[in-house]
């Protein structure tokens, strides 16, 4: 079982930062281990932002959409109990609600919402001038 809360969105201007933090609870360790963001905007459908895959003894990596390339960085703090998401110039249609979700079996690529098993609450990341 894996337990998320998600902290650190505010209320920013345009070109402004936010670093959002998840913290991670886990009743057990695995193999296997996926970690993101995605975001949901107002009258929109939830979308991937970005995500770290761990894999003991094998291939991971870190992933980004497009939309967020250049401006956002995700990382996990060495303990892998906090997941963090840096927003860099920031832009009003970064405006949404952004969820922290995460997965302990590889059920898929990192950018499908069905691949995750568990996810968060959600903070609130505003931006307006």
């Amino acid at each position: 079982q894996v337990h998320l809360v998600e902290s650190g969105g505010d209320s920013v201007q345009p070109g402004g930062s936010l670093r959002l933090s998840c913290a991670i609870s886990r009743s057990t360790t695995s193999s296997y281990f996926m970690a993101g963001w995605f975001r949901q905007a107002p009258g929109k459908e939830r979308e991937e932002v970005a995500a770290i895959v761990v894999v003991k003894r094998g291939r991971g990596g870190t992933y980004y959409a497009d939309s967020v390339k250049g401006r956002f960085s995700i990382s996990q703090d060495k303990d892998e109990n906090t997941l963090n998401l840096q927003l860099n110039n920031l832009k009003p249609e970064d405006t949404a609600v952004y969820y922290c979700e995460a997965a302990d079996q590889a059920r898929g690529a990192w950018y499908l919402q069905g691949s995750y098993m568990y996810w968060g609450q959600g903070t609130q990341v505003i931006v307006s001038s």
